[in-house]
């Protein structure tokens, strides 16, 4: 394993440093060949957009790349399973961030690193810079302050506003329960979900469930079971999700649960409390690079479990990657004010769907990252959703039209 680790960070490293550094360029897309093109594209011919955006800041859409323009942000205070390794080190995970945007859903986008631990001056320089964009992506931006920082962000600007850490997470694993639930034939509003972790994809996961429609919840942190009257480590997020009981222990909560979600540290679910669940349990063991619990420890705790990882060594991957891509470009597309919980939601049932429409097994539960069918079905749930519930300030007229542009946004070369 440390030899494989060692060879993968090597490899990296010269991945990153070959050719042109990094894994993002800016390449003009109007011709810049003669004097004419210069006049045209610059000076002094670029003054007639500028005086047309002057008087009407919606031509911005019209003449510039703003329409499809994300701003990809961290100060880098929780980077990967990295923790707070600054601003600047965070800078290769935001360029793939980028690169994802674009590979995916043909979202241009540029990472800005915010060099300050203060959520109030993340705040503000986001905010200043927010209208030349039309969708910010909030990124390894450590809890709590990645509450308070889109909270803030979401009143101050009218583009969605998205940590992809929280509802990234959020959409994807409610697709995998839907297809979980379909399998084992449970019932969501019945089951008895756990989720071990409080931090903000734990947060943003057990709200959207909630969404869903489950409705027994109890979330764990690392002092034990969230209750009701519990003061040690608690915050407003936790203490929304405090419930009456009489657990204290992470092994006393699993007892009879029919699906955990982790989102917390290697190793935390063992055999003995998977044995103890409900029949066909649903494991979610999403923490990185390492899960709770691995699949092969799981199946021999119950052969009948269905298991989650964030890996892609191992059946039914949590990525982020099927969603944020499409999200935004749904977002974009219809000039959404904001990504609300109800495109969220649309996002985790076109997900699902996907994966149903070539048959459910316990191995695939959630669609492939590189199945070409995405681009062409979450957008336009998402999109649909954003004219649904009003957001939507360029609703869209013609859904096989649209459908078709999606398809040919992404043609493999």
């Amino acid at each position: 394993m440390t030899e494989n680790k060692n060879s993968l960070e090597q490899d990296s490293l010269a991945l990153h440093a070959s050719g042109r550094p990094g894994k993002i360029e800016v390449v003009p897309t109007k011709p810049l060949n003669t004097q004419r093109d210069l006049a045209l594209a610059y000076s002094p011919g670029v003054a007639a957009p500028c005086l047309e955006i002057q008087k009407n800041p919606d031509e911005a859409f019209h003449y510039t790349a703003k329409g499809n323009l994300v701003a990809v942000i961290s100060n880098g205070t929780a980077v990967l399973g990295l923790g707070s390794i600054g601003a600047l080190a965070s800078k290769p995970v935001m360029e793939g961030k980028a690169v994802l945007f674009k590979k995916f859903a043909d979202v241009d986008s540029i990472d800005i690193e915010i060099d300050s631990l203060d959520p109030d001056k993340v705040v503000e320089t986001a905010a200043l810079i927010g209208n030349g964009f039309s969708g910010i992506n909030l990124e390894d931006i450590k809890a709590p302050e990645c509450f308070y920082i889109e909270t803030e962000l979401k009143k101050r600007l009218n583009i969605p506003v998205f940590h992809d850490d929280q509802h990234g997470t959020a959409v994807v694993v409610a697709a995998g329960l839907l297809n979980g639930l379909e399998l084992t034939g449970k019932k969501i509003e019945k089951i008895r979900l756990v989720v071990n972790g409080a931090g903000a994809a734990a947060v943003a996961c057990a709200s959207l469930l909630r969404e869903l429609g489950v409705k027994h919840i109890i979330m764990c942190d690392s002092k034990g079971v969230i209750y009701k009257g519990r003061t040690a480590g608690m915050n407003p997020f936790k203490e929304s999700f405090a419930v009456e009981t009489d657990c204290r222990t992470l092994a006393e909560a699993v007892k009879e649960a029919d699906v955990f979600l982790g989102l917390s540290v290697k190793g935390a679910l063992t055999q003995e409390m998977v044995k103890t669940m409900a029949k066909q349990p649903l494991i979610f063991a999403l923490a990185n690079p390492n899960p709770e619990i691995t699949p092969q420890d799981a199946f021999a705790a119950a052969p009948d479990a269905i298991v989650a990882t964030g890996r892609s060594d191992y059946p039914n991957q949590v990525n982020n990657v099927l969603g944020f891509p499409y999200i935004f470009r749904g977002a974009l597309d219809v000039r959404a004010l904001q990504i609300n919980e109800k495109m969220k939601l649309a996002a985790a049932y076109a997900l699902a769907e996907l994966a149903r429409t070539d048959g459910l097994t316990k191995d695939k539960i959630i669609p492939s990252p590189f199945d070409s069918r995405l681009i062409e079905t979450v957008p336009v749930a998402v999109a649909k959703a954003a004219c649904e519930t009003g957001v939507a300030r360029l609703p869209v007229e013609d859904w096989d039209a649209y459908r078709i542009r999606l398809q040919n946004r992404v043609k493999k070369g």
